[in-house]
């Protein structure tokens, strides 16, 4: 079934319309021309759009096909999501060895972005427990496995390969879905960096107030997470946001507000607390919508990675953004380590800061800026979240592109499965 539809990003900042099918069976799309596809749009930008042209939803193809209980490896089709697998199998003693900050994401997704998670300073992005991919080139299924220059373009390479139609990922044990979580204040900048890189937990992520200046500019709430022994029910609430928020609702004052009292609510001296699992690795999920937050002209998110050798930098970056009174309360640091599997994976071994920002001419003017700044550091930009990079910015960033071009072009002589992210940045362009 083919439809023309108005269709957007997890941002809805950038917009497409255009025929998207979805077909019911693998024979219906090996019926199809060479379309690019998407699963749950949860990448923020164009990266799952094509304005004026056709578009292949795999979110109905979410079978699990396969699992050997010895080695814990799954097989699934594109379409399912990761949180429906952390569901089915951590009950079974097994869990995906990285998981992104949001259960819907489809593994389709997660492998074309070669996304990361809390772990990623132990155990490297998601395509490096993938084991194999099976796509379709031109009606054609071919099988990609590590190692290869096809596996290599297609794990972080934006669906430009071909559709995926499964993979086969390495789960890793886990003895429950409680969480063990260590709550800690960081009182400034220095001392949020220091609390990252001196953790040995399993799992780590620090909220940044991205509202805080002076001396307490960096401020935030240093996470660590252990997976406990045990299952506990997992709570169903969920709230919903059933229309687009009012321009003030995330307005300087309120966001000031929230950020002083999500900051105070962990006591000074810290605490570890019991939390279910999906609480800690998707938090926002309980809220259905909630880019509805920012409004009808939505979002943009910046997410950038730089190395080690330049924190420096990234403070100077995040002192512009707390001065800017721009920033919304979904701001988010890290420390990522060397693990990237594909040509044109975000991961290297530094700091990542995510911030969300409101669809709005200043923000869209200090995103750029943040973006050269960037470049300068030496850093990349996440195309999971991009919406506004310039494409000769980018080429500096990603030192493999001319190997995954090489590639994409065996695989899609024609350019058929290029999207507004892929044309946006002349990304096949030489």
């Amino acid at each position: 079934m083919t439809k023309d539809t108005h269709y957007t990003g997890w941002g809805r900042a950038l917009r497409a319309k255009g025929p998207v099918a979805r077909p019911e069976k693998l024979r219906h799309l090996a019926e199809l021309p060479p379309t690019p596809a998407f699963g749950m749009r949860r990448s923020y930008g164009d990266a799952p759009l094509n304005s004026g042209g056709a578009m292949v939803d795999m979110s109905g193809f979410d079978r699990f096909l396969a699992f050997d209980p010895e080695t814990g490896c799954l097989t699934v089709e594109a379409g399912a999501r990761i949180g429906d697998v952390a569901t089915a199998f951590v009950p079974q003693g097994w869990i995906p060895a990285v998981m992104p900050g949001t259960g819907f994401a489809t593994v389709g997704g997660c492998i074309a972005q070669d996304v990361h998670g809390k772990n990623h300073h132990h155990v490297g992005s998601f395509g490096a427990h993938v084991t194999e991919i099976v796509l379709l080139q031109n009606g054609v299924e071919l099988t990609a496995t590590p190692g290869t220059a096809l596996f290599q373009a297609t794990v972080g390479g934006l669906g430009q390969t071909g559709v995926i139609l499964r993979a086969t990922l390495r789960l890793k044990r886990c003895d429950g879905n409680l969480m063990l979580v260590t709550e800690r204040r960081a009182r400034n900048w220095e001392e949020h960096l220091a609390f990252l890189d001196a953790s040995e937990a399993s799992y780590t992520v620090g909220w940044i107030d991205a509202t805080a200046t002076g001396p307490a500019m960096g401020r935030g709430i240093v996470e660590e997470g252990e997976i406990g022994k045990g299952l506990v029910k997992e709570r169903k609430r969920t709230a919903k946001v059933p229309l687009d928020a009012p321009h003030f609702a995330l307005s300087s004052p309120v966001v000031r507000a929230f950020n002083q009292a999500y900051y105070h609510r962990v006591p000074a001296h810290g605490r570890t607390i019991a939390r279910p699992m999906a609480d800690f690795f998707f938090p926002l999920d309980k809220i259905h919508d909630w880019n509805r937050l920012y409004g009808r002209r939505g979002f943009h998110q910046f997410q950038c990675v730089v190395p080690l050798s330049s924190a420096r930098a990234l403070r100077a970056m995040m002192e512009r953004i707390s001065t800017s009174g721009l920033a919304s309360p979904l701001a988010v640091l890290k420390r990522m380590g060397a693990g990237r599997a594909g040509y044109l994976s975000f991961p290297m071994e530094g700091y990542t800061l995510a911030i969300d920002f409101p669809n709005r001419a200043a923000a869209r003017d200090l995103i750029r800026t943040l973006e050269i700044e960037t470049a300068e550091a030496g850093g990349r930009l996440y195309f999971a979240k991009d919406a506004l990079a310039e494409g000769a910015r980018i080429r500096t960033m990603y030192p493999e592109l001319n190997l995954w071009q090489e590639e994409v072009a065996r695989a899609d002589p024609t350019g058929a499965y290029q999207t507004d992210l892929v044309r946006r940045l002349n990304l096949r362009s030489a």
